[in-house]
């Protein structure tokens, strides 16, 4: 899916010696979290959590959205996911809901009120459950 559609700041992003995946320090923000103010930026770039470039291989055989109920957000503006494949990975699950926010990769941060939001229609739709 990436493939199809790489994300807008892949050439940001470099593999270390030890096969884990960073986004350039002076790339960060204008590739992560370009909706947020720079000083923010600045300290999500140096204390990044970098995943192993093997992670985006694995295949997971037992996914919880296949059982458990779901909900997903788009970010509209991500740049670290193309928007279209975070559309399509939502459309795979049938979430209950799909919220899409005029976002960077860093919504959670950029928009945490509408994050919240999600969450507590979530929790209070299975809680009724």
């Amino acid at each position: 899916m990436s493939q199809a559609r790489p994300p807008a700041a892949f050439s940001t992003i470099a593999e270390d010696d030890n096969g884990y995946l960073w986004v350039k320090q002076e790339d960060f923000r204008e590739s992560f979290c370009q909706d947020l103010p720079e000083d923010e930026a600045l300290v999500m770039a140096v204390t990044q959590k970098a995943p192993k470039a093997s992670t985006f291989g694995d295949e997971i055989t037992d996914p919880a959205w296949k059982s458990k109920p779901s909900w997903y957000q788009v970010s509209t503006q991500d740049r670290m996911i193309d928007p279209d494949n975070e559309r399509q990975m939502a459309q795979r699950m049938q979430p209950r809901e799909i919220v899409e926010l005029d976002a960077s990769h860093a919504s959670l941060a950029s928009q945490p009120a509408a994050i919240c939001d999600l969450i507590d229609k979530a929790a209070q739709e299975v809680a009724d459950a």
